[in-house]
């Protein structure tokens, strides 16, 4: 009866150890961090007519009540060896979670567009953040909070405001291998009103490879004499991510 017991016994802690030690390797191979890479062919119409490719990169790292995320993309072309778009843009967002669907963030981002009628444009912003649907299939984040912009338009001195800042992030996961989502962006401003719509399909191809269809819409109610109000990208990108 005791040899029963001891065997019992030992065979308990194995079992326990080995549990352990499978959910350690897991954690380790569950690294915080995570990246996606895309290069794609993009068509745009507005202050920017051409069609041409792009690069991007998007890096995330969440650990705990903390996610942090940065994008980066750039667009270049030329034609006849004239230069016809030259593009630069940068955000990053930090989010901390101070309940299960609630969150403060800051956000920064910092455009350089030739083309744009602006030298340059940044905006920063803080606030408040709710996880509104969160279930399986559909996300949606709805966000809120003051904020700051600064700008130069071409041969002007800069110029700064106060802002608010709405936004609404939608996630529809439609299966194990594609999701939607739509973003809706608004910055109300003294000086300047704009709404951003950036649509997007992906699908994966193969393992960690996926391709991306995406739409964006952006609109300004004041720019520099000469541009359209309206910007339009339409982008077909190949990511990659790891």
């Amino acid at each position: 009866m005791k040899n029963n017991v001891f065997l019992f016994g030992a065979a308990l802690v194995l079992a326990v150890a080995n549990v352990q030690a499978a959910e350690e390797e897991k954690k380790e191979k569950e690294s915080p961090w995570t990246a996606t890479v895309g290069l794609g062919y993009v068509n745009t119409s507005g202050n920017t007519n051409t069609e041409t490719l792009i690069f991007k990169t998007d890096v995330a790292y969440e650990v705990e009540k903390w996610k942090h995320e940065g994008h980066l993309d750039t667009l270049k072309a030329s034609t006849d060896d004239v230069t016809t778009a030259d593009r630069l843009r940068f955000g990053a967002q930090s989010n901390y979670k101070f309940r299960e669907r609630d969150y403060f963030y800051g956000n920064f981002n910092y455009e350089d567009d030739k083309f744009s009628g602006f030298e340059y444009q940044a905006k920063l912003s803080i606030g408040y953040g709710r996880k509104i649907i969160k279930t399986d299939k559909h996300e949606l984040n709805g966000e809120i909070g003051p904020g700051y912009r600064k700008f130069k338009p071409d041969n002007l001195p800069s110029d700064d405001e106060a802002l608010l800042r709405l936004a609404g992030l939608y996630k529809w996961t439609i299966s194990s291998y594609s999701e939607f989502t739509q973003d809706l962006i608004a910055d109300y401003g003294e000086l300047q009103e704009e709404w951003l719509s950036i649509t997007a399909l992906r699908t994966s191809i193969y393992e960690d490879l996926s391709l991306r269809l995406a739409y964006e819409v952006r609109y300004l109610d004041v720019v520099p004499v000469g541009n359209d109000n309206y910007d339009r990208t339409t982008t077909v990108s190949f990511d990659y991510a790891f």
